[in-house]
């Protein structure tokens, strides 16, 4: 049986070895983006097979001066996947949890102008049906037409109550999935200038003041708001930051100052996308509370006890938003 060559195993492997300290080098000196990706791909590549290399020296016992060099660019190579991973991290915690509470406090003017139209759109929604409640067949979505709120909350209380678990878990995807469609299309409608997304955000609000019209003219206003307030928080906030970038987009259409209007667009855009997606998150927790705790009603759990968990994601959002990132600046 023949035995383990190490003159071999170095004169073929060294070139890999020499390759990777190469590109050690470069990292080191210029970043790892300088890699590139197709360098980033043989970095990772080699790193993994000069790694299999030092077990193997080490297990056929091979010169000590040939281990200490491949632990030594093996240690190295360790170090900068790591430490790029933890600054990426980092990275992405800074921007959720500092740059954009700092920007939605820099842009509130736009956000209010959202939900300023968002509810002047639920206020003539409640007026129409206050005023003709005939209207509602135009104003409610077909969802919502097919019981009254006395059926409605008579078949939440007594009927099918609970989902299971993994119904409860489809029903929140199938929700926040829902929610990103609206959040980008009220955010992307801001390339008309603004237009569509301030009638997209007053379409939205309609149903809202009409529904919650019709409930309270049945005497059934505190299961509507029950029902509507625990996600409706989070949700209804994060259409308004959308509606707001919206907004954004439009301001550098209407006012590029002066830079060209696709200079200012292209900055613009940037800004209100960081809103968006800072905003990820808020509709990540609108659509678990939409899926479990809105969907459950009397007496499975007391309406007031559900205002109250309203009022505490209320609390602790805007919280969030108005005190996160102050310490760093």
């Amino acid at each position: 049986m023949q035995g383990f060559d190490v003159n071999r195993f170095i004169s073929e492997r060294e070139p890999a070895w020499k390759r990777l300290e190469h590109l050690l080098v470069q990292v080191e000196r210029r970043g790892l983006p300088s890699l590139r990706l197709s360098g980033a791909r043989e970095f990772g590549q080699l790193y993994r097979a000069v790694s299999s290399d030092l077990i193997r020296a080490r297990t056929e016992l091979v010169n000590a001066t040939v281990v200490d060099y491949l632990n030594d660019i093996v240690a190295r190579s360790y170090a900068l996947v790591h430490a790029s991973s933890r600054k990426q991290d980092r990275r992405i915690r800074q921007f959720f949890l500092v740059q954009f509470p700092r920007e939605l406090r820099r842009e509130w003017r736009v956000v209010a102008l959202a939900a300023a139209i968002m509810f002047t759109g639920a206020a003539v929604g409640a007026v129409f049906v206050a005023s003709d409640p005939h209207s509602l067949g135009a104003l409610i979505p077909d969802g919502h037409q097919q019981y009254t709120p006395e059926e409605r909350v008579s078949h939440e209380e007594h009927g099918e109550r609970t989902k299971t678990g993994d119904e409860s878990v489809a029903f929140s995807g199938w929700l926040f999935t829902h929610n990103i469609q609206v959040s980008f299309l009220v955010f992307a409608l801001g390339i008309t200038f603004g237009v569509g997304t301030l009638g997209l955000l007053f379409y939205n609000g309609v149903p809202l003041g009409a529904l919650a019209m019709q409930y309270h003219a049945s005497g059934k206003g505190l299961f509507f708001w029950a029902w509507i307030l625990p996600h409706g928080v989070a949700e209804l906030t994060e259409v308004c930051i959308a509606g707001g970038a919206g907004f954004i987009i439009a301001r550098g259409l209407w006012l590029p100052g002066r830079r060209s209007r696709r200079d200012a667009l292209v900055q613009e855009a940037k800004r209100a996308a960081a809103l968006v997606l800072g905003g990820m998150p808020i509709l990540v927790l609108a659509g678990m509370i939409e899926g479990t705790i809105s969907q459950m009603h009397e007496p499975i759990l007391p309406y007031p006890a559900k205002l109250v968990f309203a009022a505490l994601v209320a609390t602790g959002l805007s919280t969030f938003l108005y005190r996160a990132g102050r310490r760093s600046s």
